[in-house]
């Protein structure tokens, strides 16, 4: 498995542990993790802390240029407000760990440009399937239903 997708995972399972929903994501460049995060919408009471938003956070200010040389990596397909956060900073290419539980706005990223690659990891899938049906109403809050 990519040592990426493995450190976005790693984030995923950070903030479970933390009491929050299993989504990790990593910006990667050159070949180096830059930014890394994790939803903390429970944990902070945040309303746009997703794990690619907190990737983005921690990433903090980066060149156009090197935001247009990275990798995003995330365990779950981003959302509308997470691909255009890609869009925005020009992310290249976007590494999905699965897109099972939620189909995000993969066909806007693509119809932009943005190489997407999604690898339907099982233990992505199993993450959000084991989260979502132990919490419905905290994942249905989030997808805003």
């Amino acid at each position: 498995m990519d040592k990426f997708l493995v450190a976005a995972i790693e984030e995923a399972k950070k903030g479970l542990n933390e009491g929050g929903i299993p989504i990790g994501s990593v910006i990667v460049y050159k070949g180096k993790i830059i930014g890394r995060g994790h939803n903390k919408r429970i944990q902070n009471g945040s309303v746009v802390l997703h794990g690619e938003m907190d990737a983005f956070e921690n990433a903090g200010r980066q060149a156009a240029s090197v935001y247009k040389a990275c990798t995003l990596y995330t365990t779950l397909s981003p959302c509308s407000m997470c691909s255009g956060a890609i869009l925005l900073y020009g992310i290249p290419k976007v590494v999905i760990g699965e897109n099972k539980t939620f189909l995000g706005d993969e066909s806007l990223l693509k119809s932009r440009g943005v190489a997407v690659e999604v690898v339907n990891n099982k233990t992505c899938i199993e993450l959000m399937e084991s989260f979502i049906s132990m919490n419905p109403e905290l994942w249905n809050e989030d997808i805003g239903e």
